[in-house]
């Protein structure tokens, strides 16, 4: 019951709006705006600097670069093994398991439908009907650079519009349908498992998503969907390469085919570091 207290103000909040605010918010670079804004952003959420290339938060230029900063190289080491699927991101484990007949879990009593997911786009979904998922919540306080689980060839970029509820566990466990509702951006690779979808889910706060190959390609203004293929542009990129960012956090999403065997260790609520080993794949 508490989690639907806490959730039930999501569906009337400005979720736009508000992310609008925090994008400009959080790129003012004026000192006192800026320290404000870092002091009460630490004094909520306990942040581990001695990571950072560059530790003193204060010597960011705004709000957003020290929360998209760089980890030092050595601080997420790549597990070995030609098979073997780094885990993207710093975050928890929400859910991973099998996706069931095209219906993807969420949480108790909510799933939802792959097809949709991915913006309708069946060419895309049918590889994973039966295939496996993680999905892979990055909170506050955690590094916000997503990372390539395999070496992989961009094939397609799919934006979907929609609104922007929390992703926090509370709202997971109680609005339908969350991931499917959420304004998401779904990346497309052929990698040597096989195809693999890598979607960065938008949430409130979430004031844009970037990649390396696009830039930020979430604004707020943004009402249709929008699909790239990359029939003829070469966009690789190598295992454990940076992918892209959350400006702000959210949720990533991966969808890999019926070849892939989940670690044992990633399991609902599991705190995972990117660059662990997070699957294998049979060829």
């Amino acid at each position: 019951m508490l989690d639907y207290l806490k959730s039930s103000p999501f569906y009337f909040l400005p979720h736009h709006f508000i992310s609008w605010l925090i994008f400009h918010l959080a790129r003012i670079k004026w000192t006192p705006v800026k320290k404000l804004s870092l002091d009460v952003y630490l004094s909520l959420h306990e942040v581990n600097m001695k990571e950072a290339e560059e530790s003193n938060p204060y010597a960011y230029k705004n709000l957003n670069a020290f929360f998209t900063r760089a980890l030092k190289k050595e601080a997420r080491p790549l597990a070995t093994g030609e098979t073997t699927l780094l885990c993207p991101v710093d975050g928890t484990v929400s859910q991973a398991q099998p996706i069931k007949n095209g219906r993807v879990f969420q949480a108790k009593k909510h799933d939802y439908s792959l097809l949709e997911l991915v913006g309708g786009n069946e060419k895309l979904a049918k590889p994973f009907q039966n295939g496996k998922f993680a999905t892979l919540y990055l909170s506050p306080r955690d590094y916000h650079r997503i990372h390539m689980p395999l070496a992989g060839k961009l094939t397609d970029m799919i934006y979907v519009p929609g609104r922007l509820f929390s992703v926090a566990p509370h709202t997971v466990n109680t609005v339908p349908r969350l991931f499917a509702r959420n304004e998401r951006l779904v990346c497309a690779f052929e990698t040597p498992a096989g195809p693999m979808i890598m979607i960065l889910v938008g949430a409130i706060n979430v004031s844009a998503i970037d990649t390396v190959w696009a830039g930020s390609v979430t604004p707020p203004s943004k009402n249709r969907i929008t699909h790239t293929e990359y029939k003829n542009v070469d966009i690789r990129l190598d295992k454990g390469a940076e992918m892209g960012r959350f400006n702000l956090g959210s949720t990533v999403i991966m969808l890999m085919g019926e070849n892939i065997t989940l670690d044992d260790l990633i399991t609902p609520d599991k705190t995972v570091r990117m660059g662990q080993a997070m699957a294998t794949y049979t060829a």
